[in-house]
C-alpha cells in the first residue's frame, strides 16, 4: 500500500499547495507512482498543475467523496488526470465545500478520504494530499487518511504561534481516530536568509519544538520565481531548475524518500 502524507496548516499562504507539488513531482522523478489528492475547494492544487478552470471539470474530488459516502460503484479511474511531469491528480473545485457541509453529522463522515483510499491505494507509492487552510472536515478526513503530516510554517512569528491549534488537533485525531498518525516534520517555507529575522524564527522554533517534533533539515527559501510556478502549471524543476528552491525542494524530496 501506498504512504498517505499530507501538508496541513490552518493557516493560508505559507507554501502547502507548493509543497505538495513539488514534493509529489520530486518523488516521481525518483521513480515513483504518486497520486495528488486536491482537498481544498480553492482547488489551488489543481490550478498550479495547468487546470486553470477547475468548475468546468467534469469529476472531481467532490463526486468521489459523494459516492464514497453512498456506497455507489463507480470506475476507479474517474477524475484522475495525468500530469505531463509524471504525476497523478485528483482535482478540486468549488463544489468539494458543499460536499463539506453536507459531511457534517453523518456517521463515519470523517473516514470518506480514508476509505477512498483504500480503493485506490495499491495503484502509488505514495499519495501526497493538499488541505485546506483550516480544521474543517476535510481536514479531518485527511488526518484520518494519513500516516505522516508535513506542517509547512512560514519563517514569521505568526504563523508560528498558530501551529497549538493544529497540533492539538492532531493529537486529538491520533488518539481517538488515527492511531497510527505521526507528524514527519516541521517545514520551515519563505525563508529570507538575508535577514536576522528569519534566523531568530528559526531559533524560536527549535526551542519551542525541537525536541518534541522533527523539523526538517531542509528550508525553503523565499524567491519570486517560485511564486511563479501556480501560473505556469509545472514544478519548480521545470520552470527554474537551477534555481535555489528547486535545489530545495530536491532536497527535501530526498529527506521524505528516506523517511521509510
Amino acid at each position: 500500500m501506498s504512504k498517505v502524507i499530507i501538508c496541513a496548516n490552518q493557516k493560508g499562504g505559507v507554501a502547502k499547495t507548493t509543497t505538495t507539488l513539488n514534493l509529489g513531482i520530486g518523488l516521481a522523478r525518483l521513480g515513483k507512482k504518486v497520486l495528488l489528492i486536491d482537498n481544498d475547494p480553492q482547488g489551488s492544487l489543481t490550478e498550479a498543475l495547468g487546470y486553470q478552470e477547475p468548475d468546468r471539470l467534469e469529476t472531481t474530488m467532490a463526486q468521489i467523496m459523494e459516492w464514497v459516502l453512498n456506497e455507489e460503484d463507480f470506475d476507479l479511474e474517474a477524475g484522475i488526470l495525468h500530469h505531463e511531469e509524471g504525476v497523478d491528480l485528483m482535482p478540486a473545485n468549488i463544489e468539494l465545500s458543499g460536499v463539506e457541509t453536507s459531511l457534517i453529522g453523518i456517521m463515519s463522515s470523517e473516514t470518506v478520504l480514508k476509505d477512498y483510499i483504500a480503493l485506490i491505494g495499491a495503484k502509488y507509492d505514495y499519495i501526497l494530499i493538499d488541505c485546506s487552510p483550516n480544521l474543517g472536515q476535510l481536514t479531518l478526513n485527511a488526518l484520518v487518511a494519513a500516516d505522516e503530516v508535513i506542517i509547512p510554517v512560514q519563517a514569521a512569528y505568526l504563523p508560528i504561534k498558530g501551529l497549538e491549534q493544529l497540533l492539538k488537533t492532531i493529537s486529538r485525531v491520533k488518539r481517538k481516530m488515527n492511531p497510527k498518525l505521526h507528524i514527519m516534520g516541521i517545514l520551515l517555507t519563505m525563508v529570507d536568509y538575508r535577514t536576522n529575522y528569519a534566523s531568530e524564527i528559526t531559533d524560536v522554533l527549535y526551542s519551542v519544538y525541537g525536541s518534541s517534533i522533527h523539523i526538517f533539515d531542509t528550508s525553503i527559501p523565499m524567491s519570486v520565481r517560485a511564486a511563479e510556478t501556480p501560473a505556469m502549471g509545472v514544478s519548480i524543476y521545470k520552470h527554474d531548475a537551477k534555481g535555489k528552491v528547486a535545489a530545495a525542494y530536491e532536497a527535501l524530496t530526498e529527506e521524505v524518500a528516506n523517511n521509510g
